[in-house]
Formats: structure tokens, sequence, C-alpha cells
């Protein structure tokens, strides 16, 4: 059942629900086309709605991503890339150079057999240390003997023959000596003068011939006994025995064109060492400099001497320098003969300057390197004199202190602006 409610004059009051539905049931209905029409508008509304919001998104989507371009094209513009950069040091006044050397000995003498004979004894073997003037070995040579005794009979009979062409010559004198006053006095003919002064010249000369004789059997007998001595073989300095070719019994010859090599002897108490020093090393190698001598199998030793001698022109066939050193061995522990390597302190002639490799661009402009420069970038043109493998020397382009870039990236401009970060030194071992 309805609950009527009464209002304040009494009078009943219908529920507001009720008079609606009331009012829209008395409502005409509207035909089937007008309905028909009215939706199809209101899709094209909606459709076109719907086409100018996603119009409006669209343009706001460009709009956005154009904003987003802009930015960060200006922020590019003003973006200053962060680069690391290493300082140009100066290269030290010094260049050390090491090369690969010989060693060999101060002095190297062959000894040959000067006389013909037989090894009658030998004092000296490979290995030996011998003085000058020491006994290496010595010769029999009989034939030799045998010469020099029937020389010296012969000296003995030219020298009684010298004698008795003196004695001769003083009894010639005293018999002129005696004749010229008488002939002087008549009681000698003038033919007995004249045969006295004839016997008086030829006894004279037959004391020059017989004195000539006796020179030239000395002189003989000299050579003979300078022959004889060369039986006795001598070290000529004090050195170490190398080579040894001979034994007792062996027969050697003295003639110079076919001799026996006998010794052969070392002076190895200062050895001299040999290395061919490069061109581009070449200038500033001089007698004086410093040198340091190391072989492989002598890990613990050095040996420190200074250049001695160096060669006027460099070989043409290898461009190099022959370069000597003198270096005392009183201990004989550099042997002749090894090989070593040499480490010569060699003056620079042009003052350089060291970039790190990691700074070099190579293009088609050549060798440069990015400098910075008042904030930015400046690019330089570098001149290469040696390659130290992690550093390169170079003698133009830059200065010691400028500030270089490593590893430039591609893109790098000239004049473009950067922000120096300095290299962290490497820690200490």
């Amino acid at each position: 059942m309805n609950e009527v409610r009464i209002d304040q004059e009494g009078q009943p009051v219908r529920d507001l629900q009720e008079t609606v539905d009331r009012k829209t049931d008395s409502r005409p209905t509207p035909p089937p086309e007008v309905r028909r029409r009215y939706g199809g508008r209101l899709f094209a509304l909606l459709a076109l709605l719907l086409l100018a919001g996603g119009l409006a998104l669209g343009a706001k989507r460009f709009y956005s991503q154009q904003q987003q371009v802009a930015d960060t094209a200006k922020e590019q513009h003003d973006l200053v890339p962060s680069v690391r950069v290493a300082t140009v040091e100066p290269n030290s006044g010094i260049v050390s150079v090491t090369l690969p050397g010989t060693t060999a000995a101060y002095s190297t003498a062959s000894i040959y057999a000067r006389a013909t004979g037989y090894i009658d004894k030998r004092n000296a073997d490979i290995g030996d240390q011998v003085k000058a003037g020491e006994l290496l070995a010595s010769l029999a040579v009989p034939e030799l003997d045998d010469q020099i005794s029937q020389n010296e009979a012969t000296l003995k009979q030219l020298q009684a023959a010298l004698d008795q062409a003196q004695a001769n010559l003083k009894l010639a004198q005293v018999t002129w000596n005696r004749d010229t006053k008488l002939v002087d006095q008549g009681w000698a003919t003038q033919q007995q003068g004249t045969i006295d002064v004839q016997n008086l010249k030829a006894q004279q000369a037959a004391v020059g011939v017989a004195q000539a004789n006796v020179s030239a059997q000395e002189n003989l007998l000299r050579v003979l006994r300078q022959d004889r001595s060369y039986a006795s073989v001598v070290a000529p300095f004090d050195g170490v025995i190398t080579q040894r070719n001979v034994d007792v019994g062996s027969l050697v010859q003295g003639n110079t064109a076919s001799g026996t090599f006998m010794f052969e002897i070392m002076q190895n108490d200062v050895i001299r060492v040999s290395v061919y020093v490069p061109q581009d090393s070449a200038f500033g190698v001089e007698p004086g400099i410093d040198a340091t001598v190391r072989v492989p199998e002598l890990p613990d030793r050095e040996f420190t001497g200074k250049v001695t001698r160096v060669a006027d022109a460099l070989q043409t066939g290898t461009r190099t320098l022959l370069t000597e050193i003198d270096l005392a061995n009183p201990d004989g522990a550099l042997p002749p003969g090894v090989y070593c390597t040499v480490e010569l302190k060699v003056p620079r002639k042009s003052q350089s300057v060291v970039v790190p490799a990691d700074a070099i661009i190579f293009n088609r402009d050549g060798l440069q390197v990015a400098v910075v420069n008042d904030g930015k970038a400046e690019f330089r043109k570098i001149r290469e004199t040696r390659d130290l493998g992690t550093k390169v020397e170079v003698d133009s382009g830059v200065q010691a202190g400028d500030q270089v870039i490593l590893d430039p990236s591609v893109d790098l401009a000239n004049g473009s602006k950067v922000q120096p970060q300095r290299e962290a030194p490497a820690p200490s071992k």
C-alpha cells in the first residue's frame, strides 16, 4: 500500500518519481526516421571529436619531439667534452743507445817459423799465460849450425890473411922510409925508390882487400847467427796462447812464402770492443763518451769504459760508424770474441721533446697532435725524429710544457672547446 503524505495545508503530497513518470509517459514518442537521423548525427559528432583528439595528440607529440631535438642540439652545442691530456716533456741532453758489439783482444799476433828445422822443445800450450820474451819453442837446426861453424872458420882465415897483409904493409913502409933517404943522397937508384913506393901502395891495397873480406864474412856470419836466433821462438808481448799448431818433433819451414804457423797469442788484459753505430745516432759519437758493456752470460757484471777511437766515415753499405771501446780486463773475466751489448751515452746535437704515442694523429695532413690552447683544441703538425714505442721524439710543432690530447676522438675539430683532464700518475712500484 502506498503511503500518502499530507503537507502543511492538509493537501496530499504525491511522490516525485511518480510525478516524473507521469510526465514522461505523457510526452509523445518520436517517429523512427527522426530517431535514426539523430543517431547518425551523434555518431558523426563522436567521430569528429575522436579525429580532432587524435590530431591534437599527434601535434603534441611532434612538437615534443622537435623540442627534444632542439634541446639535444643545444646541449651538444653547449657541451664542453672532457679530454685526457699529457704534458710534453723535454728530452735530456744525452741519448742512451744500446747496440750489439763484439769483443776482441787489444793485440793479436800469429807467430810463424823464421828458421827451418825440427821442434826440439815446446814450452807453451793453449791457454798458457806468457810474458814478453818468454821462450815458447826452440828448433833444432843442424844445417844452420854447420853453416855457422864453417863461416866462423872462414872468418878466421880471412882474419889471418888481414894480419899478413898488415905485416907486409908495415915491412913496405919501413923499407920505403929507409930507401927514401938513400935515394935522396944518391946511394940508391931512382928505380929502387919507385919500386919501394909501388910496393907500399900494393900492400896498402892488399890490407884494404883483406879488411873488406873480413867485414863481408862478419856480415854473413851475423845473418847466419840471426837466423839461428829465429830457432828460439819467443812471445812478442804479454798475453795468452790461443792456438798451437806444432809439437815436439814437428818439421817447420822458415821461408817467407810458406812459413809454418806455430802459435797465436792475444793480449787480453785490455779488451777492444767494436760496435757499429747507425746513422741516426752516429752524430755526436766521439772519443771520450761513456760506454757500458754487458754480456748476457754475465748478468751480474758490467764493464764500464769510454769510446777510444771512431772511424772518420760511415760505411756506405750499412750506413754505420765503426766505434771502438777499450776496457781494462785485469782479471780476464771478459774473453775476446764474445757477443755483447754496448750502451753509449751520446750527446744530442739538436734539442727535441717527447710526446706520448697515444697523442699522435695520422691523416692526410701527415703527423699531427691536438694541443689544448686557451680551452680549445689546436691541431699542430709535428716532425718525428725517433720512435721510442710508447713515446715519440719530435723536434718541431710542440714545445716542452704543452698539453696534448690523448686518444683524440675522430669528430674532434680544430678550435673545438675542450675540458682538459690530466691523467692520474702511475702508482709507484
